[in-house]
């Protein structure tokens, strides 16, 4: 169990599936924060990022292919695209943010959302419980 991880923060299923989506294509340092109680306009962050903007868009694709395939649904809209340093896909209830590695770190969403619980996500992650 990863230390600072919640367990116990209940998400829309889709969520899970973006991040393992972007873990498989190799996406680095794959999160999840809950922002329900601190944002209140939606439920979730995915956040990764990549080594290029090349690889930026092919996680954008396979979010945006897992997550149709698995439960149907498609992003309310994509931002970003096009110049692909920080691409963010809006899913209404939950949102993917797909940074170029650089434009992470200098954005630092993780730091700036501090009080938002990490939440496990994976599906090998044992239950604390």
């Amino acid at each position: 169990m990863t230390p600072g991880v919640d367990v116990h923060v209940q998400l829309p299923p889709a969520v899970a599936i973006a991040a393992e989506s972007a873990d498989a294509k190799l996406g680095r340092d794959t999160v999840v924060l809950g922002m329900a109680e601190l944002f209140g306009v939606v439920d979730a962050f995915v956040i990764t990022s990549a080594q290029n903007t090349r690889h930026v868009r092919t996680l954008v694709e396979e979010i945006e292919r897992g997550v149709k395939e698995s439960h149907g649904i498609t992003p309310v809209r994509i931002e970003g695209l096009q110049d692909a340093t920080w691409v963010l896909m809006d899913y209404g209830d939950f949102i993917a943010h797909v940074f170029l590695q650089e434009t992470r770190e200098y954005y630092d969403l993780e730091h700036l959302w501090s009080g938002a619980p990490r939440v496990a996500w994976r599906s090998d992650v044992e239950d604390a419980g």
